[in-house]
């Protein structure tokens, strides 16, 4: 079977996995929000394609001969791509660093782009296998107190960088934990910093910016939307920052 040569993708998180697998020639249409410097580090390589809104009425004119997105959300537009003879692929959202990889070889599979995926896989696969035996506890801090799961795909990725995301009910952190209980070490998500809202203000609440006792590390929090290869340059980085 041919590989695609007119790939559309319809979600920000398919738009990452589009631009780190397929040939630059296979891209016909990423999303708008990958074309925007505050959801993702690969804006400057999407904004060198057709952007969509995320429809399939959008890219439909493209003739595309394969759509590429995720989660399920959206069965309508799937039978309706069904109904026009358009493949689609619908990835599921990944919950574990297996999923990630399951992705990956699934969608390298539909564009013919095998080896790209393959890749990849053992870029995470080496992660995987260096992991530091030692696992400074964290929190992974976002706008308005807002955490991850200690057993979901964050703080899997985490533990690839030798940080161990602390339990937290409802996912969220309070200023007073931070005061009465600092973890080890902060992992300040920078997402859309600039940004001024209440959620970002909390941010720079003295007590969040200067907790006793606990390292602050910033990271780039658009790489943590979706959680797929962005994460692979981030996690040496992490790495590297937290050896200092």
């Amino acid at each position: 079977m041919a590989a695609p040569a007119r790939v559309a993708s319809l979600n920000l998180c398919t738009d990452e996995l589009v631009l780190a697998l397929a040939a630059p020639d296979q891209i016909a249409s990423v999303t708008h929000l990958a074309q925007d410097p505050a959801e993702t580090p690969l804006w400057r390589e999407a904004r060198r394609y057709r952007r969509n809104d995320g429809s399939l009425l959008s890219v439909a004119a493209l003739r595309p001969d394969l759509v590429v997105t995720m989660g399920g959300g959206a069965r309508d537009r799937l039978r309706i791509a069904e109904r026009l003879g358009i493949p689609t692929i619908d990835l599921p959202f990944a919950a574990s660093l297996d999923d990630t990889k399951a992705g990956i070889r699934r969608l390298a599979a539909a564009l013919g782009r095998v080896a790209a995926g393959d890749a990849l896989i053992r870029q995470i696969s080496a992660l995987q296998a260096s992991t530091p035996p030692a696992q400074a506890e964290a929190i992974w801090l976002g706008g308005g107190g807002r955490t991850v799961s200690a057993v979901g795909l964050e703080a899997q990725w985490m533990a690839l960088a030798g940080l161990r995301q602390r339990p937290l009910r409802g996912d969220r952190v309070g200023l007073e934990t931070l005061l009465a209980r600092p973890p080890q070490i902060l992992l300040r998500s920078d997402y859309r910093q600039g940004q001024y809202s209440a959620a970002q203000r909390w941010l720079t609440h003295p007590a969040a910016a200067r907790v006793r006792g606990a390292r602050t590390i910033a990271t780039d929090g658009r790489r943590w939307t979706c959680m797929g290869p962005p994460l692979i340059g981030e996690i040496h980085r992490l790495r590297r920052e937290i050896a200092r």
